[in-house]
């Protein structure tokens, strides 16, 4: 597992989950690797907003299926492939892979996963593993 002040020092990241505790799990994740922001939001709309209002991210967790209008994340996927900005899917169902399949820059990761497991997909993300 990373370090603190390691893997993401003075990064800024997007983590979209619409399950609260698994949000509070990766961001706590990201913090130990040295990132300097995380911003955790529950849905599509909320990251449309927040990325319209800062939109320097420097990776994003995005959680495939979601509760709400949405469905998925799909559309933030594509907005961020759009900037550049790299990112990892999270999904519980392996269902969830033919969605992710659209994106196959994009690391997957299955639920319940560990924090090196993130770390991991992150790196991949990053170009650095």
């Amino acid at each position: 597992m990373a370090t603190p002040d390691s893997l993401l020092t003075g990064k800024r990241c997007l983590v979209l989950d619409d399950e609260f505790l698994i949000a509070l799990d990766i961001q706590q994740t990201l913090e130990l690797a040295g990132a300097a922001y995380v911003a955790c939001v529950a849905t599509a709309a909320e990251a449309f907003a927040l990325l319209r209002a800062r939109p320097d991210f420097d990776i994003a967790v995005l959680d495939v299926k979601l509760s709400g209008p949405e469905r998925n994340s799909l559309g933030i996927a594509a907005l961020l492939a759009s900037r550049g900005t790299p990112f990892v899917f999270l999904t519980g169902m392996r269902v969830d892979d033919v969605h992710a399949k659209q994106f196959p820059q994009a690391p997957v990761i299955e639920k319940p996963y560990d924090a090196a497991a993130l770390l991991g997909a992150v790196r991949r993300a990053l170009g650095i593993g």
